[in-house]
């Protein structure tokens, strides 16, 4: 859609809320997506999900749906297939790409099996495992709960102890545990928006890495864009970060997080199909490096949600 009558979209259920632990993220971007629609005309409300979002919806007349659920039970498949079902669209990417791109273990195997780059991983299931992790990974290594999102339950472990300390504690989140080796180098995010790919965003924290405190409440975390890269480069890890979401059939809107190494090699980490949207957050500023505002971001995610 590229009408510029609100009209057009009908009404607008903004979902909020979520069962994952990234809930109180969702809220605070939900109401800035619902603030931004409500400036621009367009008829929207509030859509509070809590575990059973199938009630939720019961007995509700909407047009369409802008999801800003993060996380388990909204990012993953399951909301976006109870939306197909009931019949209404939605923005974003559909139930085969949330559901893949949630995975981090399934997101690695697909693009190690199209042959894009992404750091070697060992899955961690028993303490056998650990054993294998350090033989073949060595040290530092970055711990992972497969289905968690906002860097939730991550820990980088720099020797053996430290490495059982953060599997047990990713256990918790009753989800697959990875460890992924270390990459020494620049981190920077690609935002995708419809067939677009925004500016790069590099990304400078003093903490031992990206968590969910420097995403969402240091004030020492610093956003570079322009990345610093040529012109050249930033196109190279665009075009990556493009053909990693086409692997895992991600569509709409996205944020690809990414790394390049000391030599200048790219790694792919993850991909995000309902990107954070609080004033922390990423795809905000590299809309606006592209000239774009927040409503203008906003609209032109809510129109992805036509022939959903």
């Amino acid at each position: 859609m590229t009408s510029a009558d609100p009209a057009g979209f009908g009404k607008v259920a903004v979902a909020m809320g979520g069962a994952s632990a990234e809930r109180e993220i969702s809220l605070i971007s939900g109401r800035a997506v619902l603030m931004s629609l409500e400036r621009q005309g367009v008829d929207a409300e509030a859509l509070l999900i809590g575990d059973r979002p199938l009630e939720d919806l019961l007995g509700k007349r909407y047009d369409r749906v802008f999801n800003m659920i993060h996380g388990r039970g909204g990012e993953d498949g399951v909301f976006q297939g109870l939306l197909e079902s009931m019949g209404l669209p939605y923005t974003g990417s559909g139930v085969l790409g949330s559901a893949l791109s949630m995975d981090k273990l399934r997101t690695k195997l697909c693009w190690r099996g199209a042959g894009l780059p992404t750091p070697d991983w060992q899955v961690l299931e028993e303490m056998d495992d650990l054993d294998r992790c350090i033989e073949t990974l060595g040290f530092p290594v970055i711990v992972k709960p497969v289905l968690e999102g906002s860097s939730i339950g991550m820990a980088r472990a720099e020797d053996r102890q430290q490495l059982i300390a953060a599997w047990e504690a990713a256990r918790g989140f009753e989800c697959t545990v990875m460890a992924e080796q270390w990459i020494e180098g620049g981190e920077y995010t690609a935002a995708l928006l419809q067939e677009r790919m925004l500016p790069l965003i590099r990304l400078e924290t003093p903490r031992s890495f990206y968590d969910y405190e420097a995403k969402y409440q240091a004030e020492s975390t610093r956003y570079h864009c322009p990345c610093g890269l040529t012109e050249d480069q930033e196109a190279s890890l665009q075009a990556l970060a493009r053909k990693a979401c086409e692997v895992v059939g991600v569509t709409g809107w996205a944020r690809v997080d990414l790394f390049r190494d000391l030599k200048g090699l790219p790694w792919l980490i993850e991909v995000n199909t309902v990107p954070g949207m609080t004033d922390h957050s990423l795809v905000p500023m590299a809309a606006k490096a592209a000239g774009l505002s927040f409503d203008e971001l906003v609209w032109r995610i809510l129109e992805t949600s036509v022939g959903a």
